[in-house]
Formats: structure tokens, sequence, C-alpha cells
């Protein structure tokens, strides 16, 4: 029973990745087949239509502001993961340190992120 717990975190962050881009993707096939069906019958296409369909493949360029919130977030979560490690040493002395090197990974990200943003001349 107990070496179903990892299995089910690997599966649980599978799914956070896997059912959202399957939910895209069918929302995505459902406008195809309407947009289909409407040239099909000879309707024409709205203007707005074309253009939303344009702009939702175009990703946006990366701001400096973007840039510094993604990384500010990182540091938190850095931060939120560390003092998890703190309060758990005061049960179990041996845990903070491999908590607290899990907690560097989305800092030193954070961290790259932010000095990105200072560099980054698209200010927007």
């Amino acid at each position: 029973m107990e070496e179903f717990i990892p299995i089910a975190f690997f599966i649980m962050i599978g799914a956070i990745v896997i059912v959202p881009n399957w939910l895209k993707s069918k929302e995505r096939k459902e406008m195809q087949a309407t947009l289909r069906s409407a040239i099909d019958k000879g309707q024409p296409l709205p203007p707005e239509v074309i253009d939303a369909l344009s702009k939702e493949n175009i990703k946006a360029p990366a701001t400096a502001a973007r840039d510094l919130r993604v990384g500010v977030i990182l540091l938190a979560i850095s931060l939120g993961i560390a003092l998890f490690g703190y309060m758990v040493s005061f049960a179990e002395m041996d845990a903070f340190y491999p908590i607290a090197g899990s907690a560097a990974v989305p800092g030193m990200i954070g961290l790259a992120f932010i000095i990105l943003s200072i560099f980054n001349k698209n200010k927007g």
C-alpha cells in the first residue's frame, strides 16, 4: 500500500500537465469543426473570428514586468518550501537540509527570472 503513494504523486503531476492540454486540444477541435461546418454551409466568417484565431497562436513577447512577476512568485514558493523544512525540522532534525535543497531549485530559477527582467529591453 505504501508503494502507491509515490505513484499517486507522479500520476497527479502528470494529470496536472496532461489534462489542461487535452481539454485545450478538445476545445480547439470543436472550434475547428464549427468553423468547418460554417464554411461548408457557405456562411461568411466574421473578421473578429479570424482575428481571434490568428491571435490565439501568437505568443506574447516576454516583458520585464512578466519576468519580474514570475521571478518573485518562484522566490516566494522557494521561501515557503524552506519555511516548511524549518517547521518540519522541529520534529525531525535531518529533514531540513533536503527540503531546503529542494527549495533552492525554484529559488534559483526565480532569481534568474529577476535578473532577466533587469536586462530585458521590452519593459512593457
